[in-house]
């Protein structure tokens, strides 16, 4: 417990402190005046001034911000006006009106004296920090611990359950099928096969073998269903299916499953890889299923039922169980100069950004369930347990979380980046800003708004520690 709550500080903490140094270092490049620098929402907890801006730590450890002179709709962030002036028409907390008194005026190193683009860069300094940081953290891994060789692109397990209209012609593959060519694309790696597979125009495409003959399948249109294509082939290449880690109150710690379990086979067909296990746990929710294990070269069976989940629409089972990852991490690596890490850091975070977007689109379209959406306590679980992997996996969810973090604050609610982004839009529209007062309104608005949402993400996260 101790561990979680301490790799939870560590992640939150430097990725917030990224994003809003982004914001607080613009700032003074544009000499804008910054009264507050904080880590955390909400009322002061501790603090110091040094020069012109106090450096605090407030009490809702759930983001942080840069208050720059001149930005009152600052204040739903910190909990309540303190010393500042007060401004004519405020609504507060209470929904009362505030006495009319003499409007700030504005100073040559206020936020709003400085230029449209000045103001642009400051607010969108904090995301491409939190990007930056990932591509240096990705880019870091290349080099230090370095990346996967990609093995022959040899078919393994199929997932024929998965495979979307028109490519039903993997399923007749045997394993060690070995692709030569899609189209008149030449394949090299396994690797090599994905991103031709996820590249290639949609319609019919012709996959070529050394040992087999060739096979016609259709290309998705859809991104989603693409991405369906490529996970449900896995190559010749497997990860044994030995269990790494049993999540609390799920049907695998239910049934007594333990690390280092090796499956042998499910209502009595060999599994051979993880691949396999986890496609005939998936096409079996809420159905009994016979397990059998290995356990200290004993064998054992077990009865278990899949949770049933939903995603985009597709229907699957979860028992609750990560492979061992040291099977996975064993596989053969190669570091990367310096160049060819920060290339590979830039694919990354790109990767990692379509995913988010898209996981959002799907949220906004009903393709993805509500359900999926996580909070502070999913976020402490998950660091907990990235940290005992150590610190190469470690570091890979920061840098995962950190391109969430920056795709999340473009978001055009009030109080995020993407809302004062959207309020700079208007401006630009209308050639004025939006007033005060209309800010402050609308930053209280999202200030509700981003707490709902927080609230929803955390009671998510109840219930999931409850198996519910």
């Amino acid at each position: 417990m101790l561990i979680t709550i301490l790799a939870t500080i560590v992640v939150l903490g430097i990725l917030i402190l990224v994003h809003e140094l982004g914001h607080f270092w613009t700032a003074k490049l544009v000499d804008i005046e910054v009264p507050r620098f904080s880590i955390g929402l909400g009322p002061k907890m501790v603090g110091f001034k040094r020069g012109e801006t106090e450096y605090v730590i407030s009490w809702l450890p759930l983001g942080g911000y840069v208050k720059m002179a001149g930005m009152e709709e600052m204040e739903s962030l910190e909990g309540g006006k303190e010393d500042a002036p007060k401004v004519t028409g405020v609504v507060t907390a209470d929904d009362t009106l505030l006495e009319a008194k003499t409007p700030r005026q504005a100073g040559p190193r206020d936020f709003e004296s400085k230029s449209l683009p000045a103001r642009v860069l400051v607010i969108s300094a904090g995301v491409i920090m939190n990007l930056l940081f990932a591509v240096v953290v990705f880019a870091s891994i290349a080099m230090i611990w370095g990346v996967r060789i990609p093995g022959p692109p040899a078919i393994g397990n199929v997932a024929e359950e998965y495979l979307p209209e028109g490519a039903e012609a993997f399923a007749s593959l045997p394993v060690g099928a070995h692709v030569v060519r899609v189209n008149n694309d030449t394949i090299r790696d396994f690797r090599d096969l994905e991103t031709r597979l996820a590249s290639a125009p949609a319609g019919p495409a012709v996959i070529a073998f050394t040992n087999h003959a060739p096979i016609t399948v259709e290309v998705p249109k859809t991104d989603s269903a693409r991405a369906m294509l490529i996970g449900s082939i896995e190559p010749a290449a497997q990860t044994p299916a030995v269990v790494g880690r049993v999540e609390p109150n799920t049907p695998a710690a239910q049934a007594g499953l333990q690390a280092d379990d090796l499956i042998r086979s499910v209502d009595g067909q060999p599994v051979s890889s993880w691949q396999m296990l986890v496609s005939k746990i998936e096409a079996r929710p809420g159905q009994p299923l016979q397990v059998e294990l290995e356990r200290g070269g004993k064998l054992n069976t077990v009865t278990l039922t899949p949770e049933p989940r939903d995603i985009r629409g597709i229907h699957y089972g979860r028992i609750g169980v990560a492979p061992k990852f040291p099977a996975i991490t064993a596989a053969p690596k190669e570091r990367l100069n310096p160049i060819s890490a920060l290339g590979h850091g830039a694919a990354e975070t790109w990767n990692v950004v379509a995913l988010t977007v898209e996981f959002l689109g799907d949220l906004f379209t009903g393709e993805a369930s509500p359900r999926n959406v996580g909070g502070v306590i999913q976020i402490g679980q998950l660091s907990g347990q990235v940290v005992r992997l150590g610190l190469e996996a470690f570091l890979g969810f920061m840098a995962l979380f950190s391109v969430n973090l920056a795709v999340l604050n473009l978001l055009p609610i009030p109080v995020l980046d993407g809302g004062h982004l959207l309020f700079l839009g208007v401006e630009a529209v209308r050639g004025k800003p939006l007033s005060i007062e209309q800010r402050v309104r609308w930053s209280q608005v999202g200030f509700v708004i981003l707490l709902g949402i927080m609230v929803y993400a955390i009671g998510n996260d109840v219930l999931r520690l409850f198996g519910i």
